[in-house]
């Protein structure tokens, strides 16, 4: 199975990747087949965990290929397509957090976010802030197969194979924190399961268009990795760590994050 894997177009496996990651998203959100609770510790720890694995896949999944690819392949000097591409990645979720309506776990209607948000119900809105979450780790995912399909060294199947398991390992409790507060708000089982699984299916979308974009024109790749590498750290510096710390659980969240940047950090060096 492995070797049919390695075998395959890189389009394919950069959607099937993708199905994986989203699959774990679904997996998190079917928690609320079993629990209608869940302690804030445990949900906090979760999300520092999930900031820990994004801050570490933008690095050593992302980041460091870029500057690689660059040095070797670039008129430029290294830095330029990584900081450019990282500072578009940022402002481009910049962007969407103000145009998309949304709103984080565990905040007040008042609180959401994007262009008229009232206008939303507030399952919707939750389910929004997760996708929004979902899109740069989508095309994390896409650009790191479409570096395999360039055939560049620092482009390895290992090392996207290796941000492909870690996106999906942090998906478990992004699917949790949109499935359980709508159960505890009183949704059904079905339709909180529904919706917290629904937030993962933009991830192969953003793979497809990932791998697409960086296959046809090769020169965009140095970018299109800090891209997805800065939309990441806005995520992690805007909303997830915030939201892991803003219950009072800090040492928790902190330490959490630690395991995931190193749980990453392991996999991305062993395997890549």
């Amino acid at each position: 199975m492995i070797a049919t894997f390695m075998e395959l177009d890189p389009m394919y496996q950069a959607l099937i990747a993708s199905l994986f990651t989203y699959g774990m998203t679904a997996l998190g959100a079917a928690v609320v087949f079993m629990k209608k609770n869940m302690s804030q510790k445990f949900l906090d720890g979760m999300l520092g965990f999930a900031g820990g694995v994004m801050i570490a896949a933008s690095f050593w999944s992302l980041l460091s290929p870029a500057i690689e690819m660059a040095e070797k392949n670039s008129a430029v000097p290294a830095w330029i397509p990584a900081a450019v591409g990282f500072m578009l990645g940022g402002f481009f979720l910049w962007g969407t957090d103000k145009v998309l309506p949304h709103l984080h776990p565990g905040l007040d209607m008042s609180e959401a976010e994007g262009i008229n948000p009232n206008r939303k119900k507030r399952s919707t809105l939750l389910v929004l802030a997760i996708t929004l979450h979902n899109i740069p780790e989508g095309l994390a995912v896409g650009v790191a197969f479409g570096a395999v399909a360039a055939g560049l060294d620092s482009g390895t199947l290992a090392s996207a194979v290796a941000l492909a398991i870690g996106i999906g390992i942090q998906n478990l409790p992004e699917g949790v924190a949109v499935s359980v507060p709508l159960r505890r708000e009183g949704m059904s089982r079905r339709k909180s399961f529904i919706y917290g699984q629904f937030s993962g299916m933009v991830e192969p979308i953003s793979a497809v268009i990932g791998v697409l974009a960086v296959t046809f024109v090769e020169p965009l790749l140095p970018y299109a990795l800090s891209f997805a590498a800065g939309a990441m750290i806005f995520v992690v510096a805007e909303e997830v760590i915030p939201g892991s710390q803003e219950e009072g659980n800090k040492d928790l969240a902190s330490l959490a994050l630690m395991i995931g940047f190193t749980i990453m950090m392991i996999l991305d060096v062993g395997l890549g």
